[in-house]
């Protein structure tokens, strides 16, 4: 076994001038817990209420579908809503729980992205579009004539 192995070997190596290295290790043995992928309340409360964020995200979704059955064009805006919210939660609440997938750059670029697309796509669903993006008719003309 060697001197290395313990905190006291540790020491002796960081005495004699190695220092551990700040790269990424070349084996990942481990992965990492998103910035913010805490609980979102206390561990006393019940299970429910640890994880509102992504609750009120997949309700507000689950709302979104309901209402698409109805109204498509008004229950896709709240689905994309939703995602525009869960983009807001995970830039401003700091401990935000399953909401937490990845860092908070690739989760706000993700919902962000995704939800806006979704909006845009639901306000120029046909018959009668609510916007009108006259430049993507000659990206049509110029790609497919």
């Amino acid at each position: 076994m060697g001197a290395d192995s313990t905190s006291g070997g540790r020491e002796a190596a960081d005495a004699r001038g190695n220092r551990r290295s700040r790269r990424f290790p070349l084996l990942t043995r481990d992965t990492a817990r998103p910035e913010g992928g805490g609980r979102a309340a206390a561990g006393s409360a019940p299970a429910p209420y640890r994880q509102w964020p992504i609750l009120t995200v997949l309700g507000g979704v689950v709302v979104g579908l309901l209402l698409s059955l109805a109204e498509a064009r008004v229950g896709i805006l709240v689905v994309g809503g939703s995602l525009l919210l869960g983009a807001a939660l995970r830039r401003f609440v700091p401990s935000v729980g399953m909401l937490a997938v990845r860092s908070r750059f690739t989760d706000l670029l993700t919902y962000s992205v995704l939800g806006t697309l979704i909006v845009v796509l639901a306000l120029m669903a046909q018959p009668d579009p609510w916007l009108e993006l006259p430049f993507l008719e000659e990206v049509i003309r110029f790609t497919v004539h």
